[in-house]
Protein backbone atom coordinates (compact mmCIF):
# COMPACT_ATOMS: atom_id res chain seq x y z
CA UNK A 1 0.00 0.00 0.00
CA UNK A 2 1.16 3.22 -1.28
CA UNK A 3 1.82 6.42 1.48
CA UNK A 4 -0.87 8.16 2.53
CA UNK A 5 -1.11 11.90 4.17
CA UNK A 6 -4.08 11.88 6.43
CA UNK A 7 -5.74 15.47 6.31
CA UNK A 8 -8.72 16.04 8.93
CA UNK A 9 -10.75 19.49 7.38
CA UNK A 10 -12.71 22.06 9.44
CA UNK A 11 -15.64 21.37 7.35
CA UNK A 12 -16.59 18.50 4.82
CA UNK A 13 -16.39 19.67 1.13
CA UNK A 14 -18.85 18.93 -1.31
CA UNK A 15 -16.64 17.01 -3.78
CA UNK A 16 -18.52 14.34 -5.65
CA UNK A 17 -17.29 11.06 -6.45
CA UNK A 18 -15.15 10.26 -3.10
CA UNK A 19 -14.59 6.44 -2.51
CA UNK A 20 -13.99 4.97 0.69
CA UNK A 21 -10.32 3.79 0.60
CA UNK A 22 -11.30 0.39 0.77
CA UNK A 23 -13.83 0.59 -2.20
CA UNK A 24 -11.02 2.65 -3.76
CA UNK A 25 -8.17 -0.33 -3.64
CA UNK A 26 -10.12 -2.23 -6.75
CA UNK A 27 -9.26 -1.86 -9.95
CA UNK A 28 -11.87 -0.04 -11.81
CA UNK A 29 -12.63 2.25 -9.03
CA UNK A 30 -12.11 6.11 -9.46
CA UNK A 31 -11.08 9.06 -7.21
CA UNK A 32 -10.27 12.44 -7.34
CA UNK A 33 -7.15 13.96 -7.42
CA UNK A 34 -8.00 17.25 -6.15
CA UNK A 35 -9.52 18.01 -2.97
CA UNK A 36 -8.96 22.16 -2.71
CA UNK A 37 -7.20 24.77 -4.26
CA UNK A 38 -5.13 25.87 -1.35
CA UNK A 39 -4.14 22.00 -0.68
CA UNK A 40 -4.17 21.49 -4.29
CA UNK A 41 -1.31 24.47 -4.49
CA UNK A 42 0.52 23.06 -2.04
CA UNK A 43 1.14 19.33 -3.41
CA UNK A 44 1.90 20.82 -6.81
CA UNK A 45 4.96 23.08 -5.52
CA UNK A 46 5.92 19.96 -4.02
CA UNK A 47 5.21 17.07 -7.38
CA UNK A 48 2.94 15.15 -5.00
CA UNK A 49 0.03 13.58 -6.86
CA UNK A 50 -2.21 11.70 -4.69
CA UNK A 51 -6.01 10.16 -5.34
CA UNK A 52 -8.48 11.40 -2.99
CA UNK A 53 -10.14 9.43 -0.53
CA UNK A 54 -12.54 9.38 2.35
CA UNK A 55 -10.98 8.03 5.20
CA UNK A 56 -14.27 6.46 6.61
CA UNK A 57 -17.38 4.84 5.16
CA UNK A 58 -20.79 6.35 6.40
CA UNK A 59 -22.77 3.50 7.93
CA UNK A 60 -25.77 4.03 6.49
CA UNK A 61 -27.47 5.88 2.97
CA UNK A 62 -25.33 8.94 4.36
CA UNK A 63 -24.10 10.36 7.78
CA UNK A 64 -25.41 10.04 11.22
CA UNK A 65 -25.67 12.61 13.57
CA UNK A 66 -22.74 10.58 16.36
CA UNK A 67 -20.71 10.52 12.88
CA UNK A 68 -21.19 14.40 12.16
CA UNK A 69 -20.77 15.15 15.96
CA UNK A 70 -17.36 13.03 15.54
CA UNK A 71 -15.99 15.03 12.89
CA UNK A 72 -15.66 11.96 11.10
CA UNK A 73 -16.71 13.20 7.91
CA UNK A 74 -14.33 15.82 7.78
CA UNK A 75 -11.34 13.01 7.26
CA UNK A 76 -9.26 12.55 4.25
CA UNK A 77 -6.80 9.92 2.74
CA UNK A 78 -4.27 11.53 0.28
CA UNK A 79 -3.18 8.46 -1.52
CA UNK A 80 0.40 9.38 -3.24
CA UNK A 81 0.15 7.89 -6.95
CA UNK A 82 3.95 7.83 -6.91
CA UNK A 83 6.45 6.08 -4.50
CA UNK A 84 8.40 9.37 -3.52
CA UNK A 85 8.90 10.61 0.05
CA UNK A 86 6.90 13.28 1.35
CA UNK A 87 9.08 16.70 2.35
CA UNK A 88 8.38 17.40 5.94
CA UNK A 89 7.78 21.14 4.87
CA UNK A 90 5.28 19.72 2.24
CA UNK A 91 2.91 18.72 5.56
CA UNK A 92 4.13 21.80 8.08
CA UNK A 93 2.31 24.15 4.94
CA UNK A 94 -0.66 22.18 4.50
CA UNK A 95 -0.89 22.47 8.14
CA UNK A 96 -0.91 25.94 8.63
CA UNK A 97 -4.02 26.38 6.55
CA UNK A 98 -7.41 27.78 7.58
CA UNK A 99 -9.31 24.84 6.09
CA UNK A 100 -6.87 22.20 7.72
CA UNK A 101 -7.67 20.82 11.29
CA UNK A 102 -4.75 18.37 11.37
CA UNK A 103 -2.35 16.59 8.73
CA UNK A 104 -0.18 13.81 9.14
CA UNK A 105 1.33 11.01 7.41
CA UNK A 106 0.14 7.90 7.58
CA UNK A 107 1.55 6.04 11.00
CA UNK A 108 2.49 2.56 11.61
CA UNK A 109 1.63 1.56 14.97
CA UNK A 110 3.39 -1.21 16.70
CA UNK A 111 2.96 -3.39 20.10
CA UNK A 112 4.68 -6.40 21.91
CA UNK A 113 3.14 -9.00 21.41
CA UNK A 114 3.43 -11.67 24.35
CA UNK A 115 5.37 -15.08 24.35
CA UNK A 116 2.61 -17.70 23.68
CA UNK A 117 3.67 -21.02 24.95
CA UNK A 118 1.66 -24.31 23.71
CA UNK A 119 0.90 -26.79 27.14
CA UNK A 120 -1.40 -29.15 28.35
CA UNK A 121 -4.37 -28.59 30.42
CA UNK A 122 -4.15 -29.24 34.52
CA UNK A 123 -6.85 -27.62 36.87
CA UNK A 124 -3.64 -26.52 39.04
CA UNK A 125 -2.15 -24.47 36.03
CA UNK A 126 -5.36 -23.61 34.29
CA UNK A 127 -8.23 -22.76 36.25
CA UNK A 128 -6.94 -19.97 38.71
CA UNK A 129 -7.97 -17.15 36.75
CA UNK A 130 -11.02 -18.23 36.20
CA UNK A 131 -11.54 -18.61 39.66
CA UNK A 132 -9.98 -15.43 40.81
CA UNK A 133 -13.19 -13.89 38.99
CA UNK A 134 -16.05 -15.72 40.37
CA UNK A 135 -16.14 -17.14 36.86
CA UNK A 136 -17.89 -20.91 38.03
CA UNK A 137 -20.33 -18.58 40.87
CA UNK A 138 -21.26 -16.21 37.56
CA UNK A 139 -22.16 -19.48 34.89
CA UNK A 140 -23.97 -21.28 37.66
CA UNK A 141 -26.53 -18.21 39.00
CA UNK A 142 -26.43 -16.01 36.17
CA UNK A 143 -25.56 -16.66 32.77
CA UNK A 144 -22.90 -17.45 30.42
CA UNK A 145 -23.70 -14.55 28.16
CA UNK A 146 -26.64 -14.35 25.24
CA UNK A 147 -26.23 -14.57 21.80
CA UNK A 148 -27.85 -10.68 21.39
CA UNK A 149 -24.71 -9.23 22.67
CA UNK A 150 -22.04 -9.13 20.53
CA UNK A 151 -18.08 -8.82 21.25
CA UNK A 152 -15.39 -7.33 18.86
CA UNK A 153 -11.91 -8.58 18.73
CA UNK A 154 -9.47 -6.07 17.14
CA UNK A 155 -6.49 -8.31 17.14
CA UNK A 156 -4.01 -10.47 14.93
CA UNK A 157 -7.62 -12.14 14.02
CA UNK A 158 -8.59 -15.45 15.14
CA UNK A 159 -8.28 -19.29 13.61
CA UNK A 160 -11.56 -19.20 12.10
CA UNK A 161 -12.21 -23.00 12.40
CA UNK A 162 -10.85 -23.54 16.09
CA UNK A 163 -13.54 -25.79 17.37
CA UNK A 164 -13.45 -23.83 20.36
CA UNK A 165 -14.71 -21.00 18.83
CA UNK A 166 -16.66 -21.85 15.89
CA UNK A 167 -20.23 -22.02 17.48
CA UNK A 168 -19.61 -17.80 18.51
CA UNK A 169 -18.25 -16.09 15.68
CA UNK A 170 -19.73 -14.29 13.36
CA UNK A 171 -18.51 -12.75 9.52
CA UNK A 172 -15.59 -10.33 10.35
CA UNK A 173 -13.03 -8.54 8.34
CA UNK A 174 -9.32 -8.16 7.74
CA UNK A 175 -8.14 -4.53 7.48
CA UNK A 176 -4.23 -5.43 7.75
CA UNK A 177 -1.64 -4.17 5.37
CA UNK A 178 1.46 -7.10 5.97
CA UNK A 179 4.37 -5.45 6.74
CA UNK A 180 8.21 -6.80 6.56
CA UNK A 181 10.87 -7.31 8.71
CA UNK A 182 12.26 -3.43 6.78
CA UNK A 183 9.01 -1.57 7.92
CA UNK A 184 7.96 -2.03 4.13
CA UNK A 185 4.12 -2.57 3.16
CA UNK A 186 4.11 -5.67 0.65
CA UNK A 187 0.32 -5.89 -0.12
CA UNK A 188 -1.95 -7.67 2.07
CA UNK A 189 -5.08 -6.08 0.00
CA UNK A 190 -8.91 -6.48 1.60
CA UNK A 191 -9.26 -7.76 -2.18
CA UNK A 192 -8.07 -10.28 -4.86
CA UNK A 193 -7.18 -6.99 -7.78
CA UNK A 194 -4.44 -4.56 -6.92
CA UNK A 195 -3.27 -1.49 -8.55
CA UNK A 196 -0.50 -2.50 -11.50
CA UNK A 197 2.41 -0.69 -9.31
CA UNK A 198 1.63 -2.31 -5.61
CA UNK A 199 3.90 -4.65 -4.29
CA UNK A 200 2.38 -7.59 -3.52
CA UNK A 201 4.95 -10.80 -1.56
CA UNK A 202 2.85 -13.83 -2.27
CA UNK A 203 5.33 -15.52 -0.35
CA UNK A 204 4.18 -14.02 2.69
CA UNK A 205 0.20 -16.27 3.23
CA UNK A 206 -1.28 -13.22 1.06
CA UNK A 207 -4.98 -14.21 1.16
CA UNK A 208 -7.20 -12.54 -1.08
CA UNK A 209 -10.42 -12.42 0.62
CA UNK A 210 -11.34 -10.07 3.49
CA UNK A 211 -11.39 -13.03 6.46
CA UNK A 212 -9.55 -12.38 9.15
CA UNK A 213 -7.45 -15.70 9.97
CA UNK A 214 -4.76 -15.09 12.84
CA UNK A 215 -1.13 -16.72 11.52
CA UNK A 216 0.45 -15.93 14.99
CA UNK A 217 -2.36 -17.09 17.94
CA UNK A 218 -2.93 -13.43 19.98
CA UNK A 219 -6.10 -12.52 18.88
CA UNK A 220 -6.86 -16.68 18.85
CA UNK A 221 -5.97 -16.74 22.32
CA UNK A 222 -7.63 -13.49 23.44
CA UNK A 223 -10.98 -14.71 22.00
CA UNK A 224 -11.05 -17.96 23.82
CA UNK A 225 -10.68 -16.25 27.12
CA UNK A 226 -13.96 -14.12 25.82
CA UNK A 227 -16.09 -17.71 24.13
CA UNK A 228 -13.89 -21.00 24.07
CA UNK A 229 -16.91 -23.37 24.44
CA UNK A 230 -15.08 -25.15 27.26
CA UNK A 231 -14.24 -28.21 25.36
CA UNK A 232 -10.28 -29.10 25.31
CA UNK A 233 -9.75 -25.38 27.35
CA UNK A 234 -11.13 -23.89 29.99
CA UNK A 235 -14.48 -21.98 29.37
CA UNK A 236 -14.67 -18.63 28.23
CA UNK A 237 -15.97 -15.93 30.39
CA UNK A 238 -19.19 -15.49 28.16
CA UNK A 239 -19.45 -18.72 25.53
CA UNK A 240 -22.81 -17.73 24.65
CA UNK A 241 -22.23 -14.73 23.10
CA UNK A 242 -21.02 -13.67 19.56
CA UNK A 243 -17.34 -12.83 18.67
CA UNK A 244 -16.65 -10.36 15.56
CA UNK A 245 -13.34 -10.76 14.61
CA UNK A 246 -11.38 -8.16 13.18
CA UNK A 247 -7.70 -7.79 12.29
CA UNK A 248 -6.02 -4.90 12.63
CA UNK A 249 -2.51 -6.36 13.16
CA UNK A 250 0.40 -7.70 10.80
CA UNK A 251 3.02 -9.38 12.68
CA UNK A 252 7.15 -8.38 12.23
CA UNK A 253 9.93 -9.53 14.31
CA UNK A 254 12.35 -7.22 16.35
CA UNK A 255 15.37 -8.90 17.00
CA UNK A 256 13.75 -12.42 18.99
CA UNK A 257 10.55 -10.01 19.96
CA UNK A 258 7.31 -10.49 17.69
CA UNK A 259 5.46 -7.28 17.14
CA UNK A 260 2.29 -6.30 16.16
CA UNK A 261 2.03 -3.53 13.66
CA UNK A 262 -0.33 -2.02 11.43
CA UNK A 263 -1.65 1.64 9.76
CA UNK A 264 -3.01 3.33 13.26
CA UNK A 265 -5.49 4.72 10.14
CA UNK A 266 -6.63 1.28 9.50
CA UNK A 267 -6.90 0.28 13.30
CA UNK A 268 -9.49 3.20 13.02
CA UNK A 269 -11.12 2.14 10.20
CA UNK A 270 -11.44 -1.60 12.03
CA UNK A 271 -13.07 0.07 15.28
CA UNK A 272 -14.98 2.36 13.57
CA UNK A 273 -16.54 -0.87 11.02
CA UNK A 274 -17.11 -2.97 14.27
CA UNK A 275 -19.38 -0.17 15.88
CA UNK A 276 -21.63 -0.08 12.63
CA UNK A 277 -21.47 -3.82 12.50
CA UNK A 278 -23.49 -3.41 16.15
CA UNK A 279 -20.70 -4.50 18.39
CA UNK A 280 -21.59 -4.40 21.88
CA UNK A 281 -18.51 -4.32 23.47
CA UNK A 282 -14.72 -3.82 21.76
CA UNK A 283 -11.59 -5.58 23.09
CA UNK A 284 -8.76 -4.04 22.02
CA UNK A 285 -5.95 -6.05 23.31
CA UNK A 286 -3.03 -3.43 21.99
CA UNK A 287 -1.89 0.20 22.62
CA UNK A 288 0.08 2.85 20.86
CA UNK A 289 2.12 5.42 22.26
CA UNK A 290 1.49 9.07 21.34
CA UNK A 291 3.81 10.42 19.61
CA UNK A 292 2.48 13.78 18.19
CA UNK A 293 -0.14 15.46 15.98
CA UNK A 294 -3.70 13.83 16.90
CA UNK A 295 -4.09 11.43 19.49
CA UNK A 296 -4.59 8.12 17.92
CA UNK A 297 -8.20 6.79 17.82
CA UNK A 298 -9.91 10.04 19.51
CA UNK A 299 -12.64 10.68 16.56
CA UNK A 300 -13.74 6.68 16.53
CA UNK A 301 -13.52 6.52 20.91
CA UNK A 302 -15.59 9.78 20.14
CA UNK A 303 -18.07 8.16 18.02
CA UNK A 304 -18.21 4.92 20.11
CA UNK A 305 -19.16 6.83 23.13
CA UNK A 306 -22.02 8.42 21.42
CA UNK A 307 -23.06 4.84 20.05
CA UNK A 308 -23.01 3.51 23.51
CA UNK A 309 -20.60 1.30 22.89
CA UNK A 310 -17.82 -0.02 25.48
CA UNK A 311 -13.99 0.06 24.80
CA UNK A 312 -11.88 -2.02 26.50
CA UNK A 313 -8.34 -1.90 26.28
CA UNK A 314 -4.97 -3.44 27.34
CA UNK A 315 -2.91 -0.94 29.56
CA UNK A 316 0.58 -2.39 28.05
CA UNK A 317 2.74 -4.31 29.60
CA UNK A 318 6.47 -2.66 30.24
CA UNK A 319 5.77 -2.42 34.25
CA UNK A 320 6.22 1.52 33.95
CA UNK A 321 4.27 4.81 34.40
CA UNK A 322 3.27 5.46 30.58
CA UNK A 323 0.08 6.09 28.53
CA UNK A 324 -0.98 3.61 25.74
CA UNK A 325 -3.90 4.69 23.32
CA UNK A 326 -6.98 3.52 23.04
CA UNK A 327 -6.71 2.72 26.71
CA UNK A 328 -5.32 6.16 27.70
CA UNK A 329 -8.68 8.06 26.79
CA UNK A 330 -10.88 8.41 29.70
CA UNK A 331 -13.93 6.75 27.97
CA UNK A 332 -12.19 3.73 27.47
CA UNK A 333 -12.00 0.93 30.49
CA UNK A 334 -8.00 0.23 31.00
CA UNK A 335 -6.95 -3.05 32.80
CA UNK A 336 -4.44 -4.21 34.31
CA UNK A 337 -3.45 -7.15 35.29
CA UNK A 338 -2.70 -9.21 38.42
CA UNK A 339 -0.84 -12.81 39.34
CA UNK A 340 -1.82 -15.93 40.52
CA UNK A 341 -1.46 -14.39 44.32
CA UNK A 342 -3.99 -11.51 43.30
CA UNK A 343 -1.01 -8.92 43.20
CA UNK A 344 -0.25 -6.55 40.60
CA UNK A 345 2.06 -8.37 38.05
CA UNK A 346 4.95 -6.37 38.07
CA UNK A 347 5.06 -5.86 34.15
CA UNK A 348 1.73 -4.56 34.52
CA UNK A 349 1.92 -0.83 32.98
CA UNK A 350 -0.14 1.90 34.95
CA UNK A 351 -0.31 4.91 33.17
CA UNK A 352 -4.11 4.82 33.73
CA UNK A 353 -5.68 1.50 34.85
CA UNK A 354 -9.19 1.27 35.48
CA UNK A 355 -9.55 -2.03 36.75
CA UNK A 356 -7.28 -5.35 37.01
CA UNK A 357 -7.72 -8.67 35.61
CA UNK A 358 -5.71 -12.61 35.73
CA UNK A 359 -3.21 -12.15 33.34
CA UNK A 360 -0.30 -14.50 34.13
CA UNK A 361 0.14 -17.83 32.50
CA UNK A 362 -3.27 -17.94 30.86
CA UNK A 363 -4.43 -20.81 29.01
CA UNK A 364 -6.64 -20.47 26.10
CA UNK A 365 -7.07 -21.67 22.21
CA UNK A 366 -3.73 -21.02 19.77
CA UNK A 367 -3.42 -21.58 16.23
CA UNK A 368 -3.30 -25.05 15.08
CA UNK A 369 -6.44 -25.61 16.54
CA UNK A 370 -4.32 -26.06 19.99
CA UNK A 371 -3.69 -24.26 23.47
CA UNK A 372 -1.67 -22.36 25.27
CA UNK A 373 0.13 -20.05 27.61
CA UNK A 374 0.24 -16.61 27.60
CA UNK A 375 1.01 -13.83 29.91
CA UNK A 376 0.32 -9.53 29.61
CA UNK A 377 -2.35 -7.47 29.86
CA UNK A 378 -3.45 -8.35 26.37
CA UNK A 379 -5.07 -11.43 28.15
CA UNK A 380 -6.59 -9.37 31.41
CA UNK A 381 -8.61 -7.57 28.92
CA UNK A 382 -10.56 -10.08 27.39
CA UNK A 383 -11.74 -11.09 31.10
CA UNK A 384 -13.03 -7.94 31.74
CA UNK A 385 -14.67 -7.41 28.27
CA UNK A 386 -16.12 -11.02 29.14
CA UNK A 387 -17.71 -9.36 31.85
CA UNK A 388 -19.25 -6.36 30.27
CA UNK A 389 -20.82 -8.73 27.79
CA UNK A 390 -21.68 -10.85 30.56
CA UNK A 391 -24.01 -8.24 32.65
CA UNK A 392 -25.18 -6.93 29.61
CA UNK A 393 -26.30 -10.33 28.68
CA UNK A 394 -28.14 -10.62 32.02
CA UNK A 395 -29.46 -7.82 31.94
CA UNK A 396 -31.10 -8.24 28.91
CA UNK A 397 -31.96 -11.93 29.80
CA UNK A 398 -33.18 -11.69 33.32
CA UNK A 399 -35.18 -8.18 32.81
CA UNK A 400 -35.30 -6.98 29.44
CA UNK A 401 -32.66 -4.25 29.97
CA UNK A 402 -30.32 -3.04 27.32
CA UNK A 403 -27.18 -1.96 29.77
CA UNK A 404 -25.74 1.18 29.20
CA UNK A 405 -22.04 1.69 28.84
CA UNK A 406 -22.24 4.03 32.25
CA UNK A 407 -23.98 1.81 34.00
CA UNK A 408 -21.73 -1.09 33.36
CA UNK A 409 -18.98 1.07 34.46
CA UNK A 410 -20.81 2.24 37.46
CA UNK A 411 -21.04 -1.61 38.67
CA UNK A 412 -17.57 -2.97 37.77
CA UNK A 413 -16.15 0.32 39.57
CA UNK A 414 -18.18 -0.41 42.51
CA UNK A 415 -18.04 -4.00 43.15
CA UNK A 416 -13.76 -4.60 42.31
CA UNK A 417 -12.21 -5.66 45.16
CA UNK A 418 -10.09 -3.28 46.46
CA UNK A 419 -6.21 -3.94 46.93
CA UNK A 420 -6.17 -1.20 49.83
CA UNK A 421 -7.88 1.44 51.15
CA UNK A 422 -8.03 3.52 48.65
CA UNK A 423 -10.94 4.17 46.20
CA UNK A 424 -9.10 3.65 43.12
CA UNK A 425 -5.41 3.00 43.13
CA UNK A 426 -2.62 4.36 40.54
CA UNK A 427 -1.61 0.45 39.54
CA UNK A 428 -4.74 -1.78 39.96
CA UNK A 429 -8.03 0.99 39.52
CA UNK A 430 -11.00 0.40 41.15
CA UNK A 431 -9.72 -3.00 42.06
CA UNK A 432 -9.48 -6.71 41.07
CA UNK A 433 -12.99 -7.68 38.72
CA UNK A 434 -15.22 -9.90 40.82
CA UNK A 435 -17.64 -11.29 38.58
CA UNK A 436 -20.28 -12.60 41.21
CA UNK A 437 -20.46 -9.34 43.03
CA UNK A 438 -20.77 -7.38 39.84
CA UNK A 439 -23.95 -9.64 38.67
CA UNK A 440 -25.41 -9.33 42.38
CA UNK A 441 -25.40 -5.62 42.52
CA UNK A 442 -26.64 -5.84 38.90
CA UNK A 443 -29.93 -7.49 39.95
CA UNK A 444 -30.12 -5.58 42.75
CA UNK A 445 -30.27 -2.52 41.28
CA UNK A 446 -32.71 -3.66 37.90
CA UNK A 447 -35.13 -4.87 40.43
Amino acid sequence: MKTHIRLKLRKSLPIEGIPHWVDFLPVGVTAPSSIHPHIDAVLAKYNISVWVTREYQFSGSGWNQEELESGINRVYRLIIQKNIPIPPAAIEEISILPIVQTVEIGQIGDSNLPDIYVGQMSLTDTCYARQAIGLDIAHQFFTRGDPRITIAVLDTGVELDHPELTDSLLPGFDFVHIIDGAGQFIGKHLGCNHHPDDEVDYETHVSCNHHPADEVGHGTHVTGIIAAKGTATPVGVVPQCRILPIRVLGTMKSGNRLIGAGLIDNINAGLKWAIDQGADVINMSLGIKHSGGEFPHKEIVDYAQRKDVTIIAASGNDGREELYYPGAFPYVITVGAVDERGEIANFSTYGKVDIAAPGTNIFSTYVGKKSAFSTGTSHAAPFVAGAVAMLKSYALQKWKHRLSDSQVKHILQHTADRIDTKFKHQRSGFGRLNLPDALRMLNYKLS
